[in-house]
């Protein structure tokens, strides 16, 4: 199964938007399931259904992180670098979606900022476009692991 299925098949079991991204990924990043959904479990329906930075977007940028990120507070270069590359990949995921931001992806569609989740129903499925950006947050990553080899 690739990375996009697996983050599919998370996202229709129940899991949050970083959930699906993040731990469809740990066949490369070295964690374990459990681990990685509870450590991208605050950042789903735009960081705790706040609406902010998509979810799917963050857990992408944590795999990203976890692949290729920086640890040495004091080397600008390679922060430079990193972030550079997110922003590569958050201007990807615009040329196909316009925006990063949860509340101007579902416009038009109920995306409250109750703490509550929705249930997930056939409709909610239906009327939901978050699969699609799982899935494309889940391709981007894909496309850099490729380029960086």
């Amino acid at each position: 199964m690739n990375h996009k299925e697996k983050a599919r098949e998370l996202f229709l079991q129940g899991h949050n938007c970083a959930q699906s991204v993040f731990a469809a990924f740990c066949d490369v990043t070295g964690l374990d399931e459990e681990t990685a959904l509870a450590l991208s479990s605050s950042f789903g329906a735009g960081m705790g259904r706040m609406r902010e930075v998509c979810g799917a977007c963050s857990g992408m940028f944590m795999v990203c992180g976890m692949l290729y990120g920086y640890t040495d507070p004091k080397d600008s270069k390679l922060k430079a670098e990193h972030y550079a590359l997110i922003q590569k990949m958050a201007e990807q995921f615009k040329e196909q979606h316009k925006t990063v931001v949860c509340r101007e992806l579902l416009a038009g569609i109920n995306s409250d900022t109750s703490p509550v989740p929705e249930e997930r129903t056939e409709t909610y499925y239906k009327v939901r476009p978050c699969l699609k950006f799982v899935e494309t947050a889940a391709d981007i990553m894909d496309n850099i692991i490729a380029e960086k080899g």
